[in-house]
């Protein structure tokens, strides 16, 4: 336990009882079956920890859902929106408003390029429909390449264009979508060797399949620029600059989706600054205001941007540029800049959480793969390390999804609160968590793993 962590308030299991009940008679919850889950009460938060009325303390490795990249209840973004409440609460997104305008320039200042127009949603998923739209209208053609492995939200076109089983039960085949395999060295759809193989393959794979689509109707390529819940495969050198050359080749719009990988989480202000390229429109999200108040967009070049000078651009939400969420956007980079939450994202990864996830799958058989950088990284569960069978079957469910459950008990056990998803276990903490409190969540993982290593042969 960090000397620093916050303290647990008393316990009141009879408030947490009335919390549970009430949630379970009211609230429906999204991607789960009603009657099987049992949500956590929680009584509160503060940096990387939360707690339950049972006095249960955890160390959060999953930032909510990778969105609070400062940690939860800054007292600076806190005391921004109670500022900004009583200043000016909420207005319509057709007037110029001081935070909404201060947001925009400071996320224009770090977005790569010439992406210095922001359009302003309420999360990922608006920002990914209206990225599309804005392909669509800009170059008037209508369908779009996605990689299977990939999530881009749950509206409809977002959906859509997800490469996950969440996309199967609203997946009517007539979005205008087509999936394509991005590269991933481990699992290697193309039976590559090397990290060139497969970034060579990988683009091959992909104008072949321009070709026979027709890439006069393809309106853009979204890519996340490091796939999220889908595992965290960092493209390999080469990949994304050779994506961005294809786009150009065939007058394609080239979609970049930040939302769970931008805003510090890689170590740098967005995953695209890893690899040198600009897109021609790029999602956020999430880590924007660390998700203090709903906030998202999507980051327009000035080619795109020019479409819409004389045309209307014919989008728009009750919502777009909250006053709240963006002064929460506004004080959420200051602080960043500050206190360096870039800089301290990139030293944890390369310093505290690489070295020391390597060192975990040294003496654990059930890890197959560490794959990762900054505060954004991805354990590899296998039952066999040879043959790299995952330690339980693709979109497992009940019993044969057991050796991951226990796991995952395992370390809530152990005090910690884990990312898990499939055969893989993310570890996704604050980017500005201490070395003690991410040492400590590597502690609680050593131990879980133990429990996997038991399903292994």
């Amino acid at each position: 336990m960090s000397p620093d962590a916050p303290r647990v308030p008393y316990a009141d299991p009879a408030a947490g009882a009335a919390v549970k009940a009430a949630d379970r008679a009211h609230v429906f919850h999204s991607w789960s079956a009603q009657g099987l889950i049992d949500p956590l009460a929680v009584a509160g938060a503060e940096g990387a920890y939360f707690w339950d009325y049972d006095g249960n303390r955890y160390l959060d490795f999953t930032s909510g859902l990778v969105f609070t990249n400062i940690g939860y209840q800054h007292p600076v973004v806190v005391a921004a929106i109670q500022e900004q409440a009583g200043k000016l609460a909420t207005f319509a997104p057709a007037f110029a408003v001081e935070a909404r305008s201060e947001a925009a320039r400071l996320i224009a200042e770090r977005t790569p390029g010439d992406l210095d127009k922001i359009f302003f949603t309420n999360g990922g998923a608006e920002a990914v429909e209206n990225a599309v739209r804005m392909a669509r209208l800009h170059t008037g053609r209508h369908k779009v390449l996605s990689a299977y492995r990939s999530y881009h939200g749950g509206t409809a076109t977002a959906i859509n264009l997800t490469g996950d089983p969440r996309r199967w039960a609203s997946d009517t085949g007539s979005a205008g979508v087509v999936r394509f395999w991005a590269p991933f060295l481990y699992r290697s759809p193309f039976h590559a060797r090397t990290e060139e193989e497969e970034c060579a393959r990988a683009l091959q794979h992909l104008e072949d399949t321009l070709v026979f689509e027709g890439p006069a109707t393809v309106a853009a390529v979204v890519l996340e620029t490091i796939p999220g819940t889908a595992g965290i495969m960092t493209p390999p050198p080469g990949y994304l600059a050779g994506v961005r050359e294809i786009c150009d080749r065939y007058g394609i719009v080239f979609v970049l989706d930040e939302v769970m990988a931008g805003f510090g989480r890689t170590g740098k202000w967005f995953a695209a600054d890893h690899h040198d390229v600009v897109p021609d429109l790029m999602t956020f999200a999430k880590g924007v205001n660390s998700g203090y108040v709903p906030l998202g967009g999507v980051a327009i070049s000035a080619e795109i941007a020019a479409t819409f000078e004389n045309r209307p651009y014919p989008g728009g939400l009750t919502y777009s540029g909250h006053p709240l969420a963006c002064a929460a956007a506004v004080a959420t980079i200051k602080v960043m800049e500050e206190e360096q939450t870039v800089e301290s994202a990139a030293h944890l990864g390369e310093h505290v959480l690489g070295p020391g996830l390597r060192e975990l799958a040294g003496r654990h058989p059930s890890v197959g793969e560490v794959r990762g950088l900054g505060a954004f990284w991805a354990l590899e569960l296998v039952r066999d390390r040879e043959t790299r069978e995952p330690l339980v079957p693709y979109n497992a469910t009940g019993e044969a999804n057991a050796p991951m459950a226990a796991f995952g008990a395992a370390c809530k056990k152990n005090g910690l609160w884990p990312f898990i998803n499939m055969n893989r276990t993310h570890v996704v903490p604050a980017c500005n968590i201490t070395e003690a409190e991410a040492k400590e969540g590597l502690a609680a993982l050593d131990a879980a793993l133990s429990v996997a290593d038991e399903h292994t042969v």
